[in-house]
């Protein structure tokens, strides 16, 4: 997703390629302001309230953000023994996060002994995100991971004929089928449930989560396992594929204007775990309304 995370120019498998007489570096790390503010609680309080936050993109990780120690609130960082070694950004110090009677080992990091070009990070602490029970952007809960301002995801309606098959039977048969494009992935087209035989979905115990799209379910479609999904109230950004089902075209036979789509190479998704606090009712709420702090 984004810059560095599935097949995004820095993810380590990028489908372009930089226009560079010479080869670039295997590895390529890139900070930058994040130009929000953004907050961190814990236990109920905030513990992290910053307009001076900085954005780590590292290949094949999830954008982490980075504070100045002078935004974190004071008392709450812990030193612990535990040192480990970046690979790029070297010695590593861990810290426990206190807060009243609650503690939790292992919650953030600093970088000790940066390179010079990556001072950028120097006296900056950064959080785990799932040790946290919240991270903010002003007052709207991000999920998931810090947001990356490179992941984009564009709607479009088509005219074009998409038939879904399992055999000889038709799952699905439509001309208004819509495209979701996604950062770092092939397209999704996504169908409307009229133009479906939904008998031959029979829904699956599986959910995902998506930061940038909410909560997945899933349907089996004969013996094909998670053949189909749906994102029954997507996220306001994505409100237009809200209850369409899209298929997996490894799974069953798609065809677009009679080519047989394939499934692109590199696009498995690890799952993603839903943050500490939420459970998949919220997630679904967070369709039609916004995650606000509690009051």
């Amino acid at each position: 997703m984004g810059l560095s995370w599935q097949q995004g120019p820095l993810g380590g498998a990028t489908v372009g390629r930089f226009l560079t007489p010479e080869p670039l570096p295997q590895r390529l790390l890139f900070a930058e302001p994040l130009r929000r503010r953004m907050r961190v609680k814990f236990a109920g309080e905030w513990i992290a309230d910053s307009e001076d936050v900085v954005l780590l993109h590292e290949p094949a990780r999830y954008p982490v953000a980075y504070f100045p120690l002078a935004d974190i609130r004071r008392g709450v960082l812990r030193d612990e023994s535990r040192k480990t070694q970046h690979r790029d950004l070297g010695d590593t110090a861990w810290f426990s996060v206190s807060v009243g009677d609650r503690s939790t080992d292992h919650a953030a990091w600093q970088h000790t002994a940066l390179p010079d070009h990556a001072s950028v990070l120097q006296s900056r602490i950064a959080f785990a995100w799932r040790a946290m029970d919240a991270f903010y952007e002003e007052d709207e809960r991000i999920v998931g991971h810090a947001a990356d301002a490179y992941h984009r995801i564009d709607i479009r309606q088509s005219s074009r004929h998409l038939v879904v098959r399992l055999g000889d039977r038709v799952i699905a048969d439509t001309t208004r089928p819509v495209v979701l494009f996604e950062s770092g992935f092939a397209p999704r087209w996504y169908v409307p449930r009229a133009d479906i035989d939904e008998t031959a979905l029979t829904p699956a115990e599986r959910q995902t989560f998506c930061p940038y799209k909410g909560l997945a379910s899933y349907y089996d479609i004969g013996s094909r396992k998670h053949a189909a999904w749906s994102y029954p109230k997507a996220w306001p950004e994505v409100a237009r594929v809200s209850n369409l089902v899209s298929f997996e075209p490894d799974e069953v036979d798609v065809f677009l204007d009679d080519k047989k789509l394939a499934a692109a190479p590199g696009q498995s998704v690890v799952p993603h775990g839903i943050d500490r606090g939420l459970d998949p009712d919220e997630m679904l709420e967070r369709g039609s309304t916004v995650i606000r702090p509690p009051t």
